[in-house]
């Protein structure tokens, strides 16, 4: 008997004794790498005019998830980068548009607006910024926690929520460009002054103050080598533990609200893009190692076709005036109750009463929402104005009740959705607009990239349907590591 005890305990002692020499493989770096407003199917419309080393590379080399489906509306900027950082949706996380309308306060808020905090790099407001409304934590807070914050998570792009947002609560720094200026800020969230490298760096490519980069190729480049200075003099990737690097490209969204889907200034852009990602990819080879890092790319949204183009080419297309709806239900409701602007205003396709002045002027919320819902309806354009708490028991397609239930959120989100026809915009347009726009759960909008490169990934391709809030939880999962804190997406691979 004590001979069959000895033999199990060193059974177990050589068990444990084997485990405690193994050691979790994780990549030094992990990039996650996001383009405003690209379609998924930019990645073979362009592909033919890509160079080798940046983008057709992602596709050849990497593993890309064709059918990735943004699960929620509307399909906006903010959304976007929170969703794939935190693996969740508004509904969680609270981010519910670049503006939204704060209830606990009464006022309209834009997503990063912090009064608490003060500029770091300029006097203006751009800098009273920090990702404190946001209620989830990120992949990169993850990764901070994993190891004791020992963990370096850095966020930089040209808009303020493309930077805070992905970079987490706990990052060591997020940067933005800030147009007064013409460079680089940060806020006190972060740090108290710009590091020496970084003013460096404004003082190197110091653009016009008032010039906005993000309506030129230009601000793609000036993005990546922001990157590229911040990984060199931060070090990233040379230590124990694995860093992240936050990556977003604004001038992509920019333009192509400009100038369309079609329009020359946007080809321009995704060719800068591709050159500048290939030489991205190449600094990490040398400064880190081929395989050693682990990149992602995806977009935060993508975008419609110019209708005017459209058109053109007999297809179905418009615009409603949802300014003018407002306006019409603000109408019938002070007809039937006698107070003025019980309607706030929309965001996009969302409808926001005004819930306090109701309340005070004793009207039935219930009630005044099914005026403003028959008012909606008398539009041809929109196929169904939808009670967003009851959503779930509308008469619509399940993939659209589920979308509008994953982007309510009782404080910040409207009351109402507009479901508009496809290639339905939210204004009215003239037959010069060559600009385009997004935030509708449609395809055009809703399906985006969402390719994994690098470490440990082998190259593949697959149709099988994946979402936004399935990107977070993928990235945890090569790490080894919790997925954020209101995830609600799955593992990919």
């Amino acid at each position: 008997m004590k001979q069959k005890v000895f033999v199990l305990l060193s059974m177990v002692l050589m068990a444990t004794s084997a485990w405690a020499g193994q050691k979790v493989e994780r990549p030094k770096l992990v990039i996650g790498l996001v383009v405003d407003q690209m379609r998924w199917d930019y990645l073979y419309y362009y592909y033919e005019d890509f160079v080798e080393g940046g983008l057709k590379r992602l596709v050849d080399e990497g593993y890309s998830f064709e059918n990735c489906m943004i699960n929620y509306v509307p399909t906006v900027t903010a959304i976007g980068h929170t969703s794939i950082y935190t693996g969740s949706t508004p509904a969680l996380h609270g981010i519910c548009g670049n503006d939204f309308f704060d209830r606990t306060q009464g006022k309209w808020t834009s997503c990063c607006s912090d009064k608490t905090v003060t500029p770091v790099g300029s006097d203006s407001k751009a800098g009273l910024m920090s990702p404190r409304n946001m209620l989830a934590n990120t992949i990169g807070d993850q990764l901070r926690l994993s190891n004791d914050f020992k963990s370096r998570v850095f966020g930089v792009a040209l808009k303020d929520r493309a930077a805070i947002l992905p970079a987490g609560h706990s990052a060591n720094a997020a940067y933005w460009y800030d147009n007064s200026v013409g460079h680089f800020i940060t806020s006190s969230y972060y740090m108290k002054e710009l590091p020496k490298w970084v003013r460096d760096f404004n003082k190197r490519y110091q653009t016009k103050p008032g010039e906005d980069q993000k309506m030129k190729s230009e601000g793609v480049t000036l993005t990546f080598k922001m990157a590229e200075a911040l990984l060199e003099n931060e070090k990233l990737g040379t230590g124990d533990v694995t860093d992240m690097l936050c990556v977003s490209i604004s001038s992509t969204d920019a333009i192509s609200h400009e100038y369309g889907t079609r329009g020359a200034q946007t080809i321009a852009a995704y060719k800068q893009l591709d050159k500048d990602l290939a030489h991205f990819l190449s600094l990490l080879d040398r400064r880190i190692g081929r395989g050693r890092y682990l990149l992602f790319l995806s977009a935060d949204h993508g975008g419609a076709h110019n209708p005017n183009y459209m058109r053109r080419n007999h297809l179905p297309a418009g615009g409603w005036n949802a300014r003018g709806t407002v306006e019409a239900i603000n109408k019938r409701l002070a007809a039937k109750y006698g107070v003025e602007k019980l309607a706030v205003g929309n965001y996009g396709d969302f409808i926001y009463l005004n819930r306090a002045r109701i309340d005070s002027a004793g009207i039935d919320y219930q009630e005044a929402k099914r005026e403003a819902i028959a008012e909606i309806e008398k539009n041809e354009n929109i196929l169904r104005a939808v009670d967003c708490e009851q959503a779930a028991s509308t008469a619509v397609p399940q993939l659209i009740r589920e979308r509008i239930v994953n982007g309510y959120n009782r404080f910040r989100t409207g009351d109402i959705y507009c479901l508009p026809r496809a290639n339905m915009f939210s204004w009215e347009f003239g037959d010069n607009y060559v600009g385009t726009t997004h935030s509708e759960w449609n395809p055009y909008d809703s399906h985006i990239p969402m390719v994994f490169f690098g470490w440990n990934i082998e190259h593949g391709a697959t149709s099988k349907p994946v979402r936004i809030v399935d990107i977070a939880p993928t990235v945890c999962a090569l790490l080894h590591i919790q997925m954020p804190s209101s995830c609600i997406g799955d593992a990919a691979f």
